[in-house]
């Protein structure tokens, strides 16, 4: 049984594969199933259900765990709201959040999230898959520039800023849109760092390798932005 506690980590970036370095991210995702060898689905929409990402997907976590994968670009699950709650872990991986939530209302997957959430199949991802379960985001799902996007899921109140130590514009940009008010006071994490929130409520910060952190972001008077450091735990 999935654990009952609703969970989510959010992941400013992250990959599966060779070349990564968030080894200690997915080992710490699978310990929070408290299963020996958890059932694990990817949700691939936001790469356009890229083959890629799935192979990585499971080249990582399949001696692991039972993995398994919901494309929705050539969909084959008729019941999704059964398969997602049949999971211990769903990882949304990156690309586009605004065509990704579009998809998943489409096919329901936004409520079948809501549902397995709300029963402790933790829930997880890394940029448009951290996106997603705020009320609000910065995102380039519309172009170059970076934009706010007002309309996610908000399992988890207020806004989320991915890649803040990797993309020089992240972090200038999430300012101004939090100190304009256009988003709602939120957090913001560098690659490699996930936000574990229990019942909505931030519980710790984790993060892959050293030097690593994640921000709470808030605005105040005027335009004002004070942005304040959340240490993260290094994982071993």
């Amino acid at each position: 049984m999935a654990a009952r506690t609703p969970r989510i980590l959010a992941i400013g970036g992250a990959s599966f594969g060779a070349r990564s370095t968030d080894g200690p991210l997915h080992r710490f995702l699978l310990d929070l199933t408290g299963q020996a060898r958890p059932r694990v689905c990817l949700i691939p929409t936001a790469s356009g259900d890229n083959a890629g990402e799935i192979a990585n997907f499971y080249a990582t976590l399949a001696q692991h765990a039972e993995a398994t994968h919901l494309e929705l670009f050539g969909r084959t699950v008729e019941d999704v709201e059964g398969f997602l709650l049949d999971q211990d872990l769903v990882y949304v991986g990156g690309g586009n959040t605004a065509n990704m939530l579009a998809i998943w209302r489409l096919h329901g997957v936004d409520k079948a999230l809501r549902k397995a959430w709300e029963q402790g199949v933790v829930l997880a991802g890394s940029s448009a898959g951290a996106n997603c379960w705020f009320e609000g985001s910065v995102t380039d799902s519309f172009g170059l520039d970076l934009a706010a996007l007002r309309d996610g899921l908000g399992f988890l109140k207020g806004s989320f800023c991915p890649h803040y130590d990797s993309e020089s514009l992240r972090r200038p940009r999430y300012e101004e849109l939090v100190g304009a008010g256009t988003l709602p006071d939120g957090y913001a994490s560098d690659d490699g760092v996930g936000l574990l929130f229990e019942d909505r409520e931030l519980r710790e910060a984790v993060a892959s390798l050293p030097g690593q952190h994640a921000y709470r972001v808030e605005r105040r008077r005027g335009n004002a932005v004070e942005e304040s450091q959340i240490r993260a735990r290094l994982l071993r």
